[in-house]
């Protein structure tokens, strides 16, 4: 398997799971989000990642996942968001430590937004290529903030090439419109995965390489919905056609 992405839009692989970067993997960025995560799974995505960034409150989610001899470890870039959830103590160790600390009051952004919005500043600033996004966080607790979580993913795809949400359970994406190679680390993966038509009325979906695919199905809320399908142990390759973009879902095998 290919150590990373290729240069194909719709070929995808989940290899910065591993925690072990490679020579020619692209760059990856990391948004702490305010929702639970285990240290194995920190661990992994932080030494996968180049650019590190707590969303408001997410810097109390690192700062208290990590043991105090471990916190000097991972110390953000940046902490940005209203700043309406981050604890004091937390805010005034980051400080003492020339982590950046910026405040945005911008109530039509979410304070996930307002960190995506600094990549795009830095990316502008380094003249480089698009960061890869990974979210730690995102589908897990409040329904409103998975929804929103759901709704900025599928509004991103049209501006962004790779943006993942990554949580201790599974890890999603969006499948635009069209055809998708994806490659499968069963290592990495569980076995349950759905193909979910989120912000769409339907699609028409095709698949190979799952337990139980489809072949020209329309897929809505109103009808079939592809949950609680399953990976086979064999298939190195899902393959997926689809007429309006999805939900791609996978279960993560426990971080260690």
């Amino acid at each position: 398997m290919a150590s990373s992405m290729t240069t194909n839009n719709n070929s995808w692989n989940v290899n910065f799971l591993n925690g072990r970067p490679e020579a020619g993997d692209p760059k990856r960025a990391l948004v702490i989000l305010n929702q639970p995560f285990s240290f194995p799974l920190l661990q992994r995505l932080w030494s996968s990642t180049q650019w590190h960034c707590c969303a408001d409150g997410g810097a109390n989610r690192l700062f208290d996942s990590l043991d105090p001899q471990d916190r000097i470890k991972f110390v953000p870039h940046l902490i940005k968001g209203d700043l309406d959830s981050i604890r004091s103590d937390v805010r005034e160790f980051y400080k003492v430590l020339d982590v950046t600390i910026v405040q945005d009051h911008d109530q039509d952004a979410t304070d996930l937004m307002k960190c995506v919005s600094a990549l795009e500043e830095k990316e502008k600033l380094e003249h480089s290529q698009q960061y890869h996004i990974i979210l730690l966080g995102g589908l897990t607790g409040r329904l409103d903030q998975t929804i929103h979580t759901l709704s900025y993913l599928h509004k991103l795809r049209k501006t962004r090439k790779r943006v993942f949400a990554v949580t201790d359970e599974n890890i999603g994406w969006v499948l635009d419109s069209g055809e998708h190679r994806i490659e499968i680390d069963h290592n990495l993966l569980g076995q349950t995965c759905g193909l979910l038509p989120v912000g769409i009325d339907h699609t028409v979906l095709s698949t190979s390489g799952l337990r139980w695919n489809l072949t020209e199905h329309v897929s809505s809320f109103d009808g079939l919905v592809s949950t609680s399908n399953h990976l086979v142990p064999d298939e190195k390759v899902v393959w997926i056609k689809t007429s309006k973009p999805i939900w791609w879902t996978v279960e993560l095998r426990m971080a260690t």
